[in-house]
């Protein structure tokens, strides 16, 4: 197996439907539909997105986005990696490289929101290791026992 790749890709091209199919699943198994805040592929396609793909040997495995908020905020969208593709780092992998565009794109501070409910402790865990803090919601979020927002400062 060669080593993973990470690449800009069109959020909206059919070779990514398990990934956004398995990632709805997943939104929806435990959490209720009006505190879901995914955005579909169209959404993802919008300008001030920038939508990433990790593929090992030319296939699809995990994807993240970057949502600008402002010129120094981004917001972490739709990362996910297929069930079968966990448990060797490339949540990390994937993570890391949306620190690093975020930096590169001159962000100061990167923020997400994620679910609150079991399912999702593997994903806060992730973002507590790399740095991530609980914080207030943000950008038109607002109080929710079923999210959790965390926020990272990248100075």
């Amino acid at each position: 197996m060669s080593p993973p790749v990470i690449a800009r890709a069109d959020p909206c091209d059919p070779e990514l439907a398990l990934l956004h199919e398995r990632h709805t699943a997943d939104m929806h198994a435990e959490t209720p539909p009006e505190s879901i805040h995914m955005l579909s592929a169209d959404a993802l396609a919008l300008p001030g997105i920038d939508f990433f793909v990790i593929r090992e040997d030319g296939r699809p495995v995990g994807m993240g986005a970057l949502k600008r908020i402002d010129p120094g905020h981004a917001e972490i969208k739709s990362m996910h990696v297929l069930a079968e593709a966990r448990g060797r780092g490339l949540s990390r992998f994937l993570l890391d490289h949306l620190i690093a565009h975020a930096r590169a794109e001159g962000c100061r501070r990167i923020s997400l929101e994620t679910g609150a409910e079991p399912i999702f402790a593997p994903a806060r865990a992730l973002y507590a290791r790399a740095g991530f803090v609980e914080c207030a919601p943000f950008e038109g979020y607002r109080e929710d026992p079923h999210s959790v927002f965390m926020t990272l400062g990248l100075a």
